[in-house]
């Protein structure tokens, strides 16, 4: 009866608060800047959803949104400075599966605990992870890349925004199934792996479609796979890792707002209405569905659900794939 009565009461407080959200909205957080630290480096696939979505939530929040990229340790840098800010609505973390799901298995200790640290606002976006290979290399197609990487085992270089990201965790899982040898080359963030990609010094990259999407459409770089289970509308013609013989194969990336613990629960519900308009929006849709990226929106309760499910998921691929950040 106890619990019954505790939800009555929080969706009559929800309801409310939804309510006076265009008037509550212009004094919260206290007028003030709002700053989202995205835990990458500017023009990688992190940053690319996260601006666009900044300049949005400012809007709907009548603040102003500042991005801050702290990179470093696979966001490990950008997360713990979010989990150790004051829980006043005006630090949030712009985080990533890789921060919130991936890490806590693939880091031997990490400086923040990626549950009991944060508090989950709202779920923003997926994408698929890319394959995509330098058109001078002699593949044309998925069965092509692998034929060549057994013909020569160690040779081939693939390169990813860096360790511990969904990029480096799909292409170990890949390359187990596979049953290849091909080196990992972190970066610091996916554009800089792009750079030595179109260079021709690394020979195949592993990063979230939209980072890579603008060159492939203009054939500057050639993609093979996407880990996604079905194929993505930016790229219809190529085919999903699932089929292309791996079947049930799929890793996707995402990305979710966080705050710090024990932000106070009407700050978090004003937020989470704030970026659930943002992300139920035709305008995000228009600019999120041309660069592969998928919007998707999630209570709080049901992020939390969903980190706890994601945690359990890649803590898995991490163990079978034996990834690690060395």
């Amino acid at each position: 009866m106890l619990s019954r009565r505790f939800i009555i009461l929080a969706f009559v407080a929800y309801g409310g608060l939804l309510a006076q959200f265009k008037t509550a909205v212009a004094q919260v957080p206290a007028g003030k800047q709002i700053r989202l630290i995205v835990p990458f480096p500017p023009g990688g696939p992190t940053d690319i959803v996260a601006r666009p979505f900044a300049e949005m939530l400012g809007d709907a929040l009548k603040s102003v949104v500042l991005v801050d990229n702290r990179a470093g340790a696979g966001g490990t840098v950008g997360a713990d400075a979010v989990a150790r800010s004051s829980p006043d609505g005006r630090t949030l973390l712009f985080a990533t599966v890789g921060t919130q799901a991936i890490n806590p298995a693939l880091y031997k200790s990490l400086p923040y605990d990626a549950v009991r640290d944060f508090t989950p606002i709202g779920l923003v976006a997926e994408a698929p992870v890319a394959i995509t290979v330098n058109p001078s290399l002699p593949v044309k197609d998925l069965a092509d890349l692998v034929a060549l990487a057994k013909r020569k085992p160690g040779q081939l270089n693939y390169g990813t925004g860096g360790n511990g990201t969904p990029g480096h965790l799909t292409a170990e899982m890949f390359r187990a199934a596979a049953g290849i040898d091909i080196q990992h080359v972190p970066y610091k963030g996916g554009a800089l792996a792009q750079t030595d990609l179109l260079a021709g010094r690394i020979q195949i990259m592993f990063d979230p479609m939209q980072s890579t999407l603008a060159q492939v459409q203009a054939g500057k770089l050639r993609a093979l796979a996407l880990s996604a289970k079905d194929r993505s509308l930016a790229l219809p013609d190529v085919p999903t890792i699932a089929e292309s013989g791996y079947p049930d194969f799929e890793m996707t990336a995402w990305w979710a707002v966080f705050a710090p613990a024990n932000l106070p629960v009407d700050l978090a519900i004003i937020l989470a209405a704030a970026i659930d308009n943002v992300v139920n929006s035709e305008s995000f849709h228009n600019r999120m569905e041309v660069l592969g990226v998928h919007p998707r929106s999630l209570s709080m309760s049901g992020l939390a659900d969903f980190q706890r499910a994601e945690l359990a998921k890649w803590g898995k691929a991490v163990r079978e794939s034996g990834a690690t950040t060395e």
